[in-house]
Parts: structure tokens; C-alpha cells; sequence
């Protein structure tokens, strides 16, 4: 079953509001053995939207939309459905309940327009949203589907696993045969190496056949393989492993610091961060994984000099010495963050993220960091491009990796 999704919204297209929905959406249409063959964003014109929808329907078998469903006069989903499908609108008791009931609870005043929300397309099959006041509305013609659910994350997410999805499943009565994945995480190699790597003619040609899709990320890249025999997918990820052992630091589909909070946790170690120029960025990555409490005890931003000297117990010669980006003073971060911290490791960040900051010898984008362990302290110098946001998710990204690669 091939499957499109479509994004409403200006906000979309102008970049006020970053669309998630489509990936989630995608990942477990995937998920389920189906292909999410098309996607695209339109903004709220009745003219984009119709045309959007019949190139969807040309494409795939299911159309899924996300947006426009508000009740301000922009949101016109509702009435360009109507037109494609062949209807009008009408009002809803049910839905008007619950619109009632989420204004209510909210302590929030009803008014016309929010009144509007109840009327819907009278050629669909209405689904209870309980998150939100937009419908999600189920149309059919044809033989195919689209379903038209609010934009808001939150409510999307909701209503798709717990509504759409099941009834997408009890649909396909002759399921796909499903893609099987296998995920690894590199570092220290470039994507046009490992594609000259596993096109030659001297490598295994499982190598050579298998699917292989390449997704850099800040810092590092993702290798994914596909295919539908199990088998062959296990050869090829056993021999991609043996090829590519020396740069692998993941073996599935997580960040750095889900990977590092598994290692922490299965050595029953704990770290802390010292972070100058990431600002705490590494502590964010850290903390934004569930359980990381369990090995995570704290961080300190020592952007200026003073809270080196002070909190961390970077002495203050060394920095005149050696400058406060350098490999030295990031070592005795490190070490100055395990002791306040009590912990067993620890990562350290010294480096000029820019755009001014230079001096000379030391260009915007140097970056000095360093890893406690209980082997010892590593501190290294790295040059990172890019504007600031660019250098410093990098430098927070080698960092993590950093000390994942010392740990194992």
C-alpha cells in the first residue's frame, strides 16, 4: 500500500513552524510494511491544495493531510474537501460536544468560531479528536482514502496511533511485505568514502546489492540498509560491520548521547559536563534522554575565566600560560567537573564558536576538548566549520562521542 502525506500551512512554508508530522507519520507507515511514496507542503490556497491532493491520489493509495483545520478564516481544509469529495457542511453534534468540553476545561470562552469547528463535511466519516476541537475526518473514493487529521503535534500524534493507524491496519487486508532497517552510527569518515568503500569492485557484493541509504548528521553519519529477506540483511550488516569496525560507534537508531548513557549504565558510571563554549548544549543532549538521571550528575557552564578558577580549580597560571582554549585548561576542566561532581567521568569544552573571538593561531571554530575516565584524562584540539550554532552542536556532538569512544 503506498501512502502520501500532505502539510497545510503558510507557517509551514515560510519556516514560522517546523513540520514534524510528516516524519512521524512516515516512520511507522514504514513501520507497518507500507511506502510513504510522496510528501510535500502547500500553504492555506484552495487552488494548491486540490492540486496537491489529485497528485497524491495519482501517487498512492492513501493520502494523509495534517493541518488547516482551525477555525480562523485561513484554515480552509474543510471546505476544499468538500469540493474534491462532493459535499457539505454540517453541523456535528458530537464534535460540537467536545469543542464545548475542551473550552470548558480550559476555562476558556466559547464564540462563533470556535462554534464552527462542529460543521463538517457531510460525504466523511467523522473521528473523535479528544486532544484538540479539529475533527479528524476519514473520506473515501474510488477505492482510496484520505484522511484529514489537525496539525497540532500533539493532537496528530494522538490521533494517528490511536485512531488512523488502526484503521489503516484493518483496512489492508494483503499487507506489504515489510522493509527491515539495520542502523549504524559513524564517525571519523566522510559519506563519499564509505560509498567509494562499499562500491568496489574488490568488496563483497552483498555490499554492492543491498539498499544502503546515507544520512549525515552534525558530526556524524547514519548508514541505514533495507530489505524485505531478513536473511540477506544480516549477511550484509555482519560484513558492513567487519568492513567499517574501526569508525562504528552505534549499532541502531539513536543519538550519541543515548549511546553514551547505555554504556554509562551498563559500567555503572556516572558523568558531568564543564562546558564553556557549547554553553550547557551537551548537558541539554544528555538530559533531553529519559533515564539519564540514572548517570548524569550535573554540569558546569564555566563560560568566563573566573568560574574556571573558582568552581572547576582551573589555576589560573595555566590559563595564562596556555590561553583558556587549549587542550591543557580543558583537561583540568574535565577533572575539576568529576571531582565537584563526584562522578567517575566527566567531558569538558574550551573553544572559540564565533563569530568574533579569534586570536591568533586559534581561527572561529576551534574547539579544545577533553574526556575523564577512570583510565585517565584525553584532551585533543579539533577545527570545526560553520557559522555558531553549527560549530557548537558539533563540537557538543565529538564531545559525546569522545568519551564514548574512551569508555569502550
Amino acid at each position: 500500500m503506498k501512502v502520501s502525506i500532505i502539510a497545510i500551512g503558510d507557517e509551514l512554508l515560510l519556516g514560522n513552524v517546523v513540520d514534524t508530522n510528516t516524519p512521524f507519520m512516515a516512520s511507522l507507515i514504514d513501520a507497518n510494511g507500507w511506502q510513504p511514496v510522496h510528501s510535500c507542503q502547500v500553504h492555506d490556497d484552495p487552488c494548491d491544495i486540490l492540486f496537491a491532493i489529485k497528485e497524491a491520489f495519482r501517487r498512492a493509495d492513501i493520502v494523509l493531510t495534517t493541518g488547516g483545520l482551525g477555525p480562523t478564516k485561513d484554515d480552509i481544509t474543510k471546505q476544499v474537501l468538500c469540493e474534491y469529495f462532493g459535499g457539505k457542511l454540517i453541523h456535528d453534534a458530537t464534535v460540537a460536544a467536545n469543542v464545548e468540553r475542551i473550552f470548558a476545561e480550559r476555562g476558556l470562552p466559547m464564540n462563533a468560531l470556535t462554534a464552527s469547528q462542529a460543521m463538517v463535511p457531510d460525504c466523511c466519516t467523522v473521528i473523535p479528536n479528544a486532544t484538540g476541537t479539529a475533527p479528524v475526518m476519514w473520506f473515501e473514493k474510488g477505492g482510496k482514502v484520505l484522511v484529514s487529521m489537525p496539525g497540532v503535534p500533539r493532537e496528530m500524534r494522538y490521533t494517528f496511533t490511536r485512531e488512523v493507524l488502526p484503521r489503516m491496519i484493518a483496512m489492508s487486508s494483503n499487507p506489504d511485505i515489510p522493509t527491515l532497517h539495520r542502523y549504524f552510527l559513524l564517525e571519523g569518515i566522510s559519506e563519499s568514502a564509505v560509498d567509494t568503500l562499499l562500491n568496489n569492485d574488490s568488496i563483497t557484493p552483498i555490499l554492492r546489492e543491498i539498499h544502503k541509504a546515507y544520512l549525515p548528521q552534525p558530526g556524524y553519519l547514519k548508514i541505514r540498509l533495507d530489505s524485505t529477506d531478513p536473511e540477506f540483511l544480516e549477511k550484509a550488516a555482519s560484513e558492513f560491520e567487519r568492513l567499517m569496525s574501526e569508525y562504528i560507534f552505534a549499532r541502531e537508531d539513536i543519538k550519541p548521547a543515548e549511546a553514551l548513557i547505555d554504556v554509562l549504565r551498563a559500567s555503572s558510571m556516572t558523568v558531568a559536563t564543564a562546558e564553556s563554549c557549547t554553553g550547557g548544549n551537551i548537558a541539554h543532549m544528555i538530559t533531553s534522554i529519559a533515564g539519564s538521571s540514572a548517570v548524569y550528575n550535573g554540569s558546569v557552564v564555566s563560560y568566563s575565566n573566573s568560574m574556571k578558577i573558582n568552581t572547576l580549580g582551573v589555576k589560573a597560571e595555566m590559563i595564562t600560560h596556555h590561553g583558556a582554549v587549549s587542550p591543557e585548561v580543558a583537561a583540568a576542566m574535565a577533572e575539576g567537573a568529576a571531582r565537584v561532581a563526584g562522578t567517575q567521568c566527566a567531558v569538558s569544552t574550551s573553544g572559540i564558536a564565533g563569530p568574533g573571538g579569534a586570536t591568533p593561531g586559534k581561527p572561529v571554530g576551534t574547539v579544545c576538548i577533553a574526556v575523564k575516565t577512570p583510565a585517565g584524562t584525553h584532551s585533543d584540539t579539533y577545527h570545526f566549520t560553520g557559522n555558531r550554532a553549527e560549530i557548537i552542536e558539533r563540537a557538543s556532538v565529538k564531545a559525546l562521542i569522545m568519551l564514548l569512544r574512551s569508555l569502550e
